[in-house]
């Protein structure tokens, strides 16, 4: 029969940082988190009893400590509260489950250690703080994606990762070496370099259809992460002027940095934007497309030929 004493004393020492975390923890908030019977709350609530943690119960509340017992001695302000909440919403959202549970343990453990007045005004603003997201940014078949990773990166472990493109059919099996994560156009990305290429690639966490950290070392001695993508901007760029009517100039601010926007001026009630594009045959057209019936291309003459060309596609489409 396994052991489950380590297991026990985990949940007993969580059980005690959750009844710090809030006045009045129920039974069967606990056996929800833990995974267990009522039974085995009533016991561990005991153990932490019997031990000298001054725990009082109402029956059809909850359990709550004494006022005055705190472990640790930490406390925040007000300020560095709100963060929390921030910090709290956003990894709900945009992390993979796993490093979010991880998270969602660890305010468990911030939460206990707040003052019982700030307890409330926690409560009260973090339900009515929302994040949402358009588009998952995890496989289904990958939700721990993040986590492997960073231990990937902190060992110094290649990864074997199974990566669809959007090009391919089929997804593929690769070994990587992680230099860096980044988040960047509501997308995470990782750098890594991948012994299949023989060279670093830059691959978007919502395509990876596996990843597991291997036995195997990094070969390589990675500059840090920012070396690599400065060295994309070093990519051959072409100048492009467009004018734009200025009710609608707003609206592209979003966006504008992506295609490599340099500077803008009013003329006569429209907005003069200069980018210095790297790609003017696919990404910058296309998304110029979206918003051309308010603005004109000034230069350059190929980028004209190439959006006239798009449209001809569209309209033998259409009919």
């Amino acid at each position: 029969m396994l052991d489950e004493t380590p297991k026990r004393f985990d949940r007993i020492i969580a059980i005690l940082i959750q009844l710090q975390s809030k006045k009045i923890v129920k039974a069967q908030e606990l056996a929800d988190r833990f995974d267990c019977s009522l039974r085995t709350i009533y016991r561990d609530i005991r153990t932490l009893e019997a031990s000298g943690v001054p725990i009082y119960s109402e029956a059809g509340v909850g359990y709550a400590l004494m006022e005055g017992y705190r472990l640790p001695p930490v406390m925040f302000t007000r300020e560095e509260v709100s963060s929390f909440i921030a910090a709290e919403k956003l990894m709900q959202k945009f992390t993979d489950p796993s490093l979010g549970n991880h998270y969602a343990s660890a305010m468990f453990k911030l939460k206990s250690v707040l003052r019982s007045n700030d307890k409330d005004w926690f409560s009260n603003i973090e339900s009515r703080v929302l994040m949402q997201t358009a588009e998952p940014m995890f496989s289904d078949s990958s939700p721990n994606t993040l986590a492997v990773l960073f231990e990937s990166i902190a060992e110094k472990k290649q990864v074997l990762l199974t990566y669809k493109t959007l090009e391919a059919e089929e997804a593929s099996n690769r070994n990587i070496e992680p230099v860096g994560v980044f988040h960047d156009n509501n997308n995470w990305y990782f750098l890594g370099y991948c012994h299949l290429r023989k060279d670093y690639r830059q691959f978007r966490t919502d395509r990876i259809q596996g990843i597991q950290k291997t036995d195997h070392d990094f070969t390589i001695e990675h500059d840090s992460l920012e070396t690599y993508l400065t060295k994309n901007e070093t990519i051959p760029t072409t100048k492009v002027r467009i004018l734009v009517d200025k009710k609608i100039a707003c609206y592209l601010r979003y966006e504008q940095k992506y295609h490599g926007y340099v500077s803008e001026k009013e003329l006569d009630g429209q907005i003069e934007m200069t980018f210095m594009c790297r790609d003017i045959e696919s990404g910058f057209p296309r998304w110029f497309l979206m918003f051309g019936d308010y603005a004109t291309i000034l230069e350059p003459e190929r980028l004209k030929v190439r959006t006239l060309e798009l449209l001809e596609v569209n309209r033998k489409r259409l009919l």
